[in-house]
């Protein structure tokens, strides 16, 4: 149900009230965004730098510098094709001004969404 005009002038005023009041709670509830582009240029940079560890150590016979070099390049690839984490409120405001940290989602085990998966398969047939 979509809120009326009056309503969304309220929240809107309400917003900008809690903005202009504590903005360290806002800044704090929002998260902080990270850009894709950024975390493209960080995974190649360190890309960059464990191939020249990689080589580094391949060229000075020192396998220690060699496999740091792997590993900075491992890391840098993960970094890059990990999701971000989501966006959005961190926690919760109570009438009190009492900060609640956003509880994360209860996961369902392994077997427990196979089964789902399964009975769903059951149940379209």
């Amino acid at each position: 149900m979509p809120l009326s005009e009056y309503e969304q002038r309220v929240l809107e005023q309400m917003e900008r009230q809690l903005t202009s009041d504590d903005p360290k709670l806002v800044q704090a509830l929002q998260g902080r965004p990270v850009s894709p582009m950024r975390r493209w240029v960080v995974a190649g940079v360190g890309g960059v730098a464990g191939l020249a560890l990689l080589v580094a150590g391949a060229a000075t016979s020192l396998p220690w510098l060699g496999v740091l070099g792997f590993v900075a390049m491992f890391v840098s690839v993960l970094y890059a094709l990990t999701p971000r984490r989501p966006h959005g409120p961190m926690g919760v405001v109570d009438a009190k001004g009492k900060v609640t940290p956003r509880k994360p989602a209860a996961k369902a085990s392994f077997l427990t969404r196979l089964e789902e998966r399964w009975e769903r398969r059951r149940n379209g047939r």
